[in-house]
């Protein structure tokens, strides 16, 4: 269902149907304001096209067939594993068509927002035209998310390369795949091509794979991705590529070496989709990579304007992006100043083993006056029975006991960093979590464990310990 607007003024005006987008007009709706949604493409945005949902199928697919073909350490043995594809890549488009309805314009409608299919750009600073209409508002929300970036790599243009947007159209699996970027998209990318059968070539010209992540948990990532028959090139730069006939070409590299591909996949970052917005008509500033500038509350340099999700070049996540949309839309409708809180905002890569991380990295401890306290998941009792024991879970601490960060490494990381997430929110501390009964055996035991250590550690030295052994010795005498 798509609507257009027949008055001449809405209280709010949405720019974009990604996740941003959507949650902020459903909160403003759900406040009571007239909301009008503008999405010129398809509702739901690269979270549910070409993000998440799409990514997460493919990498559980992946899982799937390397589980089977790795479990005799257990005791289990397959035969042969055989993987369809064109079978995998209709899993990826059903969980898709599953998810969509959520996102629909039907959706919208239901809690009173319109949406409109077309295209929006800013007139002035309180006037936007939609679809040839033009559009007066109280306040805007700039919610258009970011594109795949293409570098100027000679010849790049000649072949038909694949980005995170279109290497959803295939259903042919590539024999030999290059991935440009070591990332998280081209990581977790690589290693989900390489399980289901593709001789895979990942070029970074970073030294190393996630360089926003701790060094020890890119390492353990960089040996996994190994394991998994990826050709993992660091430090290394694609120079030119040269096409082949029928498809496919070469890859002159930086070291001298050259690789032959089928397809290749870019995986080299995003930016910014504002191009066709004529924000300075409206008043709005970009920063200097092209992002819209906000402050903590998301405003822009237009008072009545405000943005959310990618555009803003915060994190692109889909939970900061909706957190986004919610606190840009509680503004601009009801006038207050709740604030985003970019320290507690957390990430996971999702290869195998995974990596989360929230606030603080360890790497960074020594720099904040924390200290690191750590558990290799080797010592986490699910990870030996499951025979998962690559990886750890490490807290970054204050002087005060609070966590400040977490980075975790192993199986379903991306769950446990939640209890981490709520530590470097609210503060907490590691007594806190010490204290809290946990289920096990878990993963999630690992940081509890780590809790335990910096609270025994803090109990045996300094001022505590000398306080406990006076409690001690005190309670020896008056119980004689």
């Amino acid at each position: 269902m798509t609507e257009t607007h027949s008055g001449s003024a809405v209280d709010l005006l949405v720019i974009g149907g990604g996740t941003a987008g959507i949650v902020a007009a459903k909160t403003a709706a759900r406040f009571g304001a007239d909301v009008l949604l503008v999405e010129r493409d398809r509702m739901g945005g690269d979270c549910l096209w070409t993000g998440c949902v799409p990514s997460k199928s493919l990498i559980a697919a992946a899982d799937a067939a390397t589980c089977a073909r790795s479990s005799a350490e257990l005791g289990v043995r397959a035969s042969e594993v055989a993987v369809d594809f064109a079978a995998v890549m209709r899993h990826v488009h059903a969980a898709i068509s599953t998810i969509e309805p959520e996102d629909s314009p039907e959706a919208l409608h239901a809690v009173g927002a319109r949406v409109t299919l077309g295209s929006a750009h800013f007139l002035g600073p309180r006037e936007a035209e939609v679809n040839g209409e033009r559009i007066r508002f109280r306040q805007a929300i700039i919610a258009t998310g970011s594109a795949p970036v293409m570098p100027g790599i000679e010849g790049l243009d000649r072949v038909d390369a694949l980005t995170s947007e279109t290497v959803w159209d295939i259903d042919e699996l590539p024999s030999r795949l290059l991935v440009l970027g070591g990332g998280a998209i081209g990581c977790e990318l690589a290693q989900a091509f390489a399980r289901l059968g593709s001789h895979v070539t990942l070029v970074q010209r970073n030294a190393r794979l996630l360089p926003k992540e701790d060094e020890a948990a890119s390492a353990i990532v960089a040996e996994a991705l190994r394991a998994d028959g990826v050709d993992v090139l660091t430090g290394t730069e694609l120079e030119s590529i040269t096409a082949a006939t029928g498809g496919g070409g070469t890859a002159a590299l930086s070291t001298g070496d050259a690789v032959r591909f089928d397809r290749i996949l870019v995986a080299l970052g995003r930016s910014p989709r504002v191009d066709d917005l004529d924000v300075a008509a409206a008043g709005v500033r970009l920063d200097d990579r092209g992002y819209v500038e906000v402050n903590d509350a998301l405003r822009s340099s237009n008072r009545r304007i405000w943005a959310a999700g990618d555009v803003t070049g915060l994190p692109a996540f889909t939970h900061l992006a909706g957190g986004g949309g919610s606190t840009a839309a509680t503004n601009a409708v009801l006038g207050l100043r709740r604030r985003i809180d970019r320290d507690a905002v957390p990430r996971v890569t999702f290869t195998h083993p995974e990596v989360a991380a929230v606030g603080v990295l360890p790497d960074d401890a020594a720099a904040h006056t924390c200290t690191v306290s750590e558990v290799q998941h080797a010592h986490t009792d699910r990870a030996i029975a499951e025979g998962e024991t690559v990886g750890f879970t490490r807290l970054v601490i204050d002087r005060r006991g609070r966590v400040r960060g977490a980075t975790i490494v192993g199986p379903r990381a991306g769950e446990s960093i939640g209890e981490a997430c709520l530590a470097v929110s609210a503060g907490l501390r590691t007594s806190a979590i010490s204290s809290a009964t946990h289920p096990y055996p878990t993963y999630s035991d690992a940081l509890w464990n780590a809790a335990i250590a910096d609270v025994r550690s803090r109990l045996e030295s300094g001022a505590l310990a000398t306080v406990i052994g006076v409690l001690a010795r005190v309670r020896r005498l008056v119980t004689r």
